[in-house]
């Protein structure tokens, strides 16, 4: 099951060295032996030695106004069971951000996400999807569509149209080592001004070079072209501040 993961994400697009950022819905995939572990083993064999593998380890849901305390080690992943069980798997790091952190392993790990603590927002200048910009290749869907498009926001971050941000709010920061720390950081602000996000759009503007389809295992899968979202996505948002939503 770990080859013919590797050898889907290869007929894909995936490639030996990448760094891809991965998106995903473990049930898409269907029956498989040795549920989530096998799936990473599976991406990992398709990237080899020198590639990087990213997922969101959002905590939003639990660390909110409520409950302004995010633990590194402890705070749980708010979107699915893959990136909860890459988040905790040994080698895995994570960033800290109390509502967007993203977890990583391999060549360009840490280098990615060394600096997230530096953020006011939740995917500014120094967080894993600016720096996906750079120094990334692929944003990787599986099985969940191309909504769930979380790079769309650091897009929107850099164009800063008038729905994106609300107030700051002062978080508590719990390290990996015990040590604790607070972070002053806006959070997103979309229902309080009436917009629901619509970042399938995007892949009207994509090529096919750009934006490729396939199943892994049983899932319906999208591999999307980083420099391409940037390219093509900031292009939209700075001629239609509203391209990407819509009212509630």
């Amino acid at each position: 099951m770990i080859n013919q993961i590797a050898k889907d994400l290869h007929s894909l697009g995936v490639r030996a060295g990448d760094t891809i950022l991965v998106h995903s819905s473990l049930k898409s995939l269907g029956p498989v032996p040795g549920g989530a572990e096998t799936v990473i083993q599976g991406l990992l064999k398709a990237l080899g030695e020198d590639g990087t593998l990213l997922f969101p380890a959002f905590s939003f849901s639990t660390v909110n106004l409520k409950n302004p305390v995010f633990d590194v080690k402890k705070s749980p992943c708010c979107v699915g069971a893959l990136p909860e069980y890459f988040r905790t798997r040994p080698g895995t790091i994570r960033s800290v951000h109390p509502t967007h952190s993203v977890s990583g392993t391999g060549k360009k790990a840490k280098q990615i996400l060394s600096e997230n603590q530096l953020d006011t927002t939740p995917c500014g200048e120094h967080s894993p999807f600016r720096k996906m910009r750079t120094e990334g290749d692929w944003i990787l869907f599986i099985g969940c569509t191309i909504a769930p498009n979380t790079t769309m926001h650091a897009v929107e971050e850099l164009a800063m149209p008038p729905y994106l941000l609300g107030d700051p709010i002062e978080f508590k920061i719990i390290h990996e080592d015990g040590s604790e720390s607070t972070m002053n950081v806006r959070r997103h602000n979309f229902v309080a001004t009436g917009y629901a996000q619509r970042y399938i759009r995007l892949g009207e503007l994509l090529t096919p070079e750009e934006l490729h389809c396939g199943k892994v295992l049983q899932a319906e899968c999208y591999l999307m072209k980083v420099s391409a979202v940037w390219q093509k996505g900031l292009a939209a948002i700075q001629a239609n501040p509203f391209h990407f939503v819509e009212p509630m």
